[in-house]
């Protein structure tokens, strides 16, 4: 057995009084909801193909194209949960409170995908042929983590990305113009945000068990985070035009997402590291500076785009 997966087994094992109790906590926390509760059934009616209804045409979507763009991204990452449930069962195990979390985990997060794509098909917000098409090659692709069997490392990804899941829902619902639509992406997002604190304190925890690999681990993530819905098809054109909308951007990245993860963790305020947690520090630190600079420059770059487009609006009325 090399030291590697000794390390992992070991860190599994003194881990899990800590999932235990955050499993506990979250069990007494998360209220029971239902998904059909919140699609707007008498809203729908037949498509055309077997049942010989109306085919879809954008017409009949009371949705603005960025809010349908970031719906559908959303969606789609929300389809992959088949891999995602794979990778985090085959790194946590199936047994123990470890086991346990994974499957309620996965039971939990089966809702969103099957709650937003009622609503998108009820009320026609988007075009049903194209969904489907981009459901399967995407799944098809599936879905594998960049960190291995790195416990520490993944235990860091899902931290940070489930709080960026529930701002990219929150922010999502507030632009839809649909107070259905926003009714239920807050939903997910109250789930998205338990997922986040039992993730974030698990971390937390790592960080008092193992620091230096906590605080590299901690670095990696931050430095390279990608969304797990990267690999959709045209993901970049899609998250440019979700950026620009103010759904999710490098200022709420910074904002929203990093930094409040971070306060908790309080990784600048250690001490007792190795050289190599020592430079791990400084590299997350001078990251989350140039992230910062990135993230207003975007913002004044945005502004102005918005000014001039305003401008030729007025020049034309």
């Amino acid at each position: 057995m090399t030291t590697e997966a000794t390390s992992t087994m070991t860190l599994l094992r003194d881990l899990e009084p800590v999932v235990e109790a955050n499993l506990n906590r979250h069990l007494a926390t998360a209220r029971e909801w239902f998904p059909h509760e919140y699609v707007p059934w008498s809203q729908g009616s037949d498509f055309d193909g077997v049942l010989g209804g109306q085919a879809w045409e954008a017409s009949q979507s009371k949705l603005s194209e960025v809010a349908r763009t970031s719906l559908i991204v959303n969606l789609l990452t929300e389809d992959n949960l088949p891999s995602y449930h794979h990778e985090i069962a085959s790194l946590f195990g199936r047994d123990g409170a470890w086991g346990t979390w994974v499957h309620r985990w996965t039971a939990e997060e089966g809702r969103h995908g099957a709650a937003i794509r009622d609503y998108l098909l009820t009320t026609r917000a988007v075009d049903p042929v194209a969904l489907e098409r981009a459901r399967m090659g995407h799944m098809a692709a599936g879905f594998a983590s960049d960190y291995g069997i790195e416990v520490i490392d993944s235990i860091a990804y899902v931290s940070f990305q489930e709080l960026a899941t529930r701002v990219a829902h929150r922010n999502t619902g507030r632009i839809s113009g649909d107070p259905v639509c926003e009714q239920l992406l807050v939903r997910v997002a109250q789930d998205e945000n338990l997922h986040m604190l039992f993730y974030r304190d698990l971390l937390a925890a790592a960080f008092e068990l193992a620091p230096n690999a906590a605080m590299r681990a901690v670095c990696q993530v931050v430095t390279s985070f990608q969304m797990p819905g990267h690999t959709i098809d045209n993901f970049t054109r899609k998250s440019v035009q979700i950026a620009m909308a103010g759904i999710y951007d490098l200022r709420i990245h910074h904002d929203e997402v990093v930094t409040p993860i971070l306060r908790q963790l309080s990784p600048f305020d250690r001490t007792g590291l190795d050289p190599q947690g020592e430079a791990a520090r400084d590299d997350l630190a001078a990251f989350m500076a140039e992230l910062d600079t990135a993230a207003s420059r975007f913002v004044e770059k945005r502004e102005a785009s918005r000014a001039r487009a305003a401008a030729r609006t007025a020049a034309t009325a």
